[in-house]
């Protein structure tokens, strides 16, 4: 049997949790002081994702760049994709917070969209 130690980022507490392993498969969680500790611990284990932000460049706007992020949390294996793909790309102004600045990022079907006004 295996065992993960992992901060909680759930909510503000930043509670220890601890994970109990059977191979691939939780048998346990302890440590969190909320529900949202517990479901936080068992996705991060079995299947972690995140929220990606970043910048892409801006032609033609008052400022060169604009803040982006993805609109849900993607795989964690294809953060690194996602950045790069997102490298490359340059938007032409206006852009207004929502605009899709990249559909289906690293094929995760999730979209990158701006978070800023330009």
């Amino acid at each position: 049997m295996g065992k993960r130690e992992l901060i909680c980022i759930g909510c503000p507490m930043g509670c220890p949790v601890t994970v109990q392993m059977n191979g691939t498969q939780v048998i346990s969680v302890s440590g969190n002081t909320c529900p949202r500790g517990d479901a936080y611990a068992r996705k991060e284990v079995t299947n972690p994702t995140r929220i990606v932000t970043s910048t892409v460049k801006v032609e033609g706007g008052s400022v060169g760049m604009v803040s982006v992020k993805t609109k849900e949390d993607i795989p964690k294996d294809k953060i690194f994709d996602c950045v790069r793909a997102l490298k490359d790309i340059t938007v032409k102004a206006p852009i207004r917070i929502g605009d899709v600045i990249l559909a289906d990022a690293a094929g995760t079907g999730v979209d990158v969209v701006a978070t800023k006004n330009t």
